[in-house]
């Protein structure tokens, strides 16, 4: 088991990062809160977690924080929830949100995330509400111009699966109702609402 890897950010999308550790290239999944807390520092250091889909292939998740990887690991002991779900949940919602939903037993705030429907979104909240502890609610944004924004919120939307046409009409809508001034978090998110 891999508790951590460590070492020059080669290449950065909100949806995966390539870490090089001593010549080789790690890709590791991440969510949009780990695309966020990383920013453009040239090293960088994820918490791992490892998953087999199939026997010969191995998934690398990579969180900026343990509490993350924690929660990740919490959702995916939940019958239902895989990687996908939980790196999309991660996405979608904020750690706080996400433990606040638990603990409050808010069960449209979980299913609002793509692939999660009511039954599921209760098992997680039966499973889960007694393992919350106190939420921490602070974020960091990642800012930069918003057609390099608008490029980056609907690579990482294709690369969740969504059609491009219906993502692009999505971010479409989102900048010319809510204004220029988002992050490339908040546009996804806001997508994720209305796919």
């Amino acid at each position: 088991m891999i508790n951590h890897i460590e070492g020059k950010l080669v290449e950065k999308t909100p949806t995966y990062a390539v870490i090089d550790v001593a010549g080789v290239g790690y890709i590791m999944q991440i969510s949009l809160n780990t695309f966020t807390k990383i920013g453009e520092n040239e090293r960088c250091k994820l918490f791992t977690e490892q998953m087999y889909i199939r026997d010969d292939m191995p998934r690398f998740f990579g969180f900026a924080d343990m509490a993350e990887r924690n929660l990740f690991r919490q959702l995916v002991s939940v019958s239902g929830v895989g990687g996908t779900s939980a790196l999309l949940m991660l996405s979608s919602l904020s750690s706080a949100e996400i433990q606040n939903a638990i603990i409050t037993g808010n069960v449209a705030l979980l299913k609002s995330v793509k692939g999660i429907g009511e039954k599921t979104a209760q098992r997680i909240i039966v499973d889960l509400r007694d393992k919350m502890g106190k939420v921490d609610a602070t974020t960091e944004f990642f800012v930069s111009s918003n057609n390099i924004l608008k490029e980056e919120a609907l690579s990482a939307l294709v690369m969740l699966g969504f059609n491009k046409s219906a993502a692009d009409k999505a971010l479409e809508k989102i900048i010319r109702t809510e204004g220029t001034g988002q992050t490339v978090e908040q546009l996804i998110k806001s997508a994720l609402k209305n796919l």
